[in-house]
């Protein structure tokens, strides 16, 4: 990309034309923000089998420093999520952790509780018929919002793999019930200016039923929490086909979309690099968030303004960091293709009903190369033109190799 130079000017003289304020567009490109996960740069598998990466991260630190290379060859990636216990120090000094974090040039960002993992959950965490399992799990998440102001986190982001797998397992209602009483009261103590973020999962790992099926029921315990609770929506838990740009529309309109967790997938689950598989997808969502968030109309203007993007995703045979720089640089042209659309134009085209124009208004904006401008703003922030070709020239890859070797599977998974 070293000629970007040319094509930048020509690309920036045609959208000048058709009435695009480029320097607009370079300054948006360049407040974006995409956190990145702690657990994503550690060794992590599917149901059947956990590959070890050399040089995967073992340690918070290490993830840290992961998480910062990725940073500063982006320049969009200032903060981190961790997960607890995965990420807990030993000796449970989170303002050192913190510090850290802040010696390498990115934040901690959003806490995620664990409440899958332990044999005890066998049955679930808030929904499981045991009360003395729901207090243990009611524990963690309390224990999580204490960690977040040593963290200087606001987010507290909840996925449960509540549900059942067979019909007549437990009493559906009942299992509702338990999760409202209990998120009522991580709700009540959640940190002074902070956010409940609830994910839902159609389905696994429960296979019968799942106990936040969907963003409608993620919705609607929002509604009961109160104005700090908002849904995530990761873009893996859905069924094949279903309209995830509405549902973010929907959210936006009723300001209670409070992030993403970005990932991609062809068939189930969420393990693949986000706008691999579908990135017209992708810059769809990106659209109805870019559209809101320049938009007039309360609170989808705000709520846009404030949404959390995060990257959640297993790297299990294409490394670590690589995969993820790319994860970030697929948000990033999303994002930049979306503040291209005309918004003036395709509104007057969808009012006078003109179907096919509106369609091709905003396709159009889909086709645009953006990679040049891309070029641009990268040269203006002072970070790699070429990511992915500048972390290939760092070392960092073999110098993490070197160090850490060939590890144990770790993150999570055995």
């Amino acid at each position: 990309m070293n000629d970007y130079q040319a094509a930048y000017d020509l690309l920036a003289e045609q959208l000048e034309k058709e009435g695009v304020d480029v320097t607009a567009v370079k300054s948006a490109l360049k407040t974006q923000h995409i956190e990145t996960p702690s657990w994503g740069y550690a060794n992590s598998g599917t149901r059947f089998k956990a590959f070890a990466w050399r040089g995967a991260a073992t340690t918070t630190h290490q993830k840290l420093d992961d998480a910062a290379m990725v940073h500063k060859m982006t320049g969009i990636a200032p903060t981190v999520a961790v997960h607890i216990p995965w990420d807990k120090p030993e000796d449970d000094d989170y303002d050192a952790m913190c510090q850290y974090a802040e010696a390498q040039g990115i934040r901690i960002g959003a806490v995620n509780p664990n409440v899958f993992q332990d044999d005890v959950y066998r049955l679930g965490s808030l929904g499981n018929p045991e009360a003395a399992v729901r207090e243990q799990a009611l524990d963690h998440i309390l224990e999580c919002c204490e960690i977040m102001p040593k963290l200087k986190s606001d987010i507290l982001s909840l996925w449960f793999a509540d549900g059942t797998n067979y019909a007549g397992q437990d009493n559906l209602r009942k299992r509702k019930h338990r999760f409202e009483q209990n998120l009522q009261v991580a709700y009540k103590n959640l940190p002074p200016n902070s956010r409940m973020l609830i994910e839902y999962k159609f389905f696994e790992p429960a296979f019968y039923s799942t106990d936040i099926p969907d963003w409608g029921t993620a919705y609607a315990w929002c509604l009961k929490l109160g104005p700090e609770a908002q849904v995530l929506v990761d873009l893996g838990h859905h069924a094949q086909g279903v309209n995830i740009e509405q549902i973010v529309a929907f959210l936006l309109d009723e300001g209670r979309l409070g992030g993403f967790h970005f990932n991609n997938r062809k068939y189930a689950d969420d393990d693949l690099i986000v706008g691999s598989v579908n990135p017209y997808e992708l810059f769809l969502i990106f659209n109805e968030l870019t559209a809101a968030a320049q938009g007039s109309e309360e609170p989808a203007r705000t709520t846009a303004q404030q949404v959390a993007y995060m990257i959640d995703q297993n790297h299990n045979v294409e490394g670590k960091m690589a995969p993820m720089i790319q994860s970030v640089l697929n948000c990033q042209e999303a994002y930049a293709k979306s503040l291209l659309v005309p918004r003036q134009k395709l509104a007057d085209a969808q009012q006078a009903g003109e179907v096919l124009a509106a369609h091709r208004i905003l396709t159009d904006a889909y086709r645009v190369d953006v990679r040049p401008l891309l070029a641009q703003v990268r040269a203006e922030m002072g970070v790699p033109i070429d990511p992915i070709a500048a972390y290939g020239e760092s070392g960092y890859e073999d110098k993490i190799g070197d160090e850490r070797g060939l590890s144990t599977p770790s993150g999570g998974f055995q």
